[in-house]
């Protein structure tokens, strides 16, 4: 699957976004710029600059990931250059940063799902994480906002806006795959009809409830709260469910990344 993932995220930059001075963020977006820059092939500069990070990610997250992302990565830059000569999809923009940004994340996901990574942005923003008060995530946000600024002195601004579009497409079905579209959701519901409340999505929705114990803060009131765990296809029934039986009822509900173990399994409904 790793290698799945970088043949596609390879398909992504050089069939849509490469021949239409389209880019992506962190090390490889830097390597597509200096591959312009220097008419050198493009996997060269991926394998080169991911090199230290190699090393890094060996120290900061373990074996396994590291030598994930030494196979990642080295498929990744055989396959640019193998499909350097293929002529591109289409010269439309729109059409390449929307397909370009899919596969990319369709790539991007895969590896990282399954372990491995295909830029060392990730593993640098961890690093300065330790000694700056920003967030690994804001790291990245301004190390790729300066490579797409860049990237409008490069190219042109038009083709950098783009840039960004794919980039947000690719952020975004890199989430699809990693978390796949049946995303699942924790739900906490206050309610004084909680029995009620509890039965019917048992009943209606199929899912079972846990009851935690807690106490109003204000009224020193003890209280019975649900808690369950539900798909994203299903929140619309559990609101429906809540607010038939109770209008006035506290409803929160979060994402959540993975599920394991438990009875999350889905009862038959009779």
């Amino acid at each position: 699957m790793i290698i799945a993932g970088a043949i596609f995220m390879a398909m992504g930059l050089e069939l849509f976004l490469v021949p239409n001075h389209l880019l992506d963020g962190g090390i490889v977006g830097i390597s597509i710029i200096l591959a312009h820059l220097t008419g050198f092939e493009l996997g060269l500069f991926i394998f080169l600059l991911n090199i230290p990070f190699f090393f890094l990610g060996y120290k900061q997250i373990g074996k396994t990931f590291a030598l994930s992302t030494v196979l990642g990565i080295t498929v990744l830059s055989i396959s640019t250059y193998l499909l350097h000569p293929v002529p591109r999809f289409t010269d439309d923009l729109l059409l390449a940063t929307v397909f370009g940004g899919i596969a990319l994340g369709v790539g991007v996901g895969l590896v990282i799902r399954y372990g491995g990574s295909l830029d060392g942005t990730e593993i640098l923003a961890i690093l300065f994480n330790k000694t700056t008060p920003l967030s690994v995530g804001e790291i990245i946000m301004f190390f790729n906002l300066m490579i797409f600024t860049i990237a409008g002195f490069v190219f042109t601004w038009e083709q950098a806006m783009y840039s960004v579009l794919a980039y947000f497409i690719a952020f975004k079905t890199i989430d699809i795959v990693i978390q796949g579209f049946d995303e699942s959701k924790s739900v906490y519901i206050i309610s004084d009809y909680v029995d009620d409340v509890g039965q019917a999505i048992m009943d209606r929705l199929g899912r079972g409830v846990t009851y935690l114990h807690g106490e109003g803060a204000y009224t020193g009131d003890e209280k019975k709260i649900i808690f369950t765990v539900i798909t994203r296809l299903e929140e619309a029934k559990l609101k429906t469910i809540v607010e038939d039986i109770d209008t006035h009822a506290f409803l929160a509900i979060g994402n959540i990344a993975e599920v394991r173990g438990g009875r999350f399994k889905k009862r038959n409904i009779h």
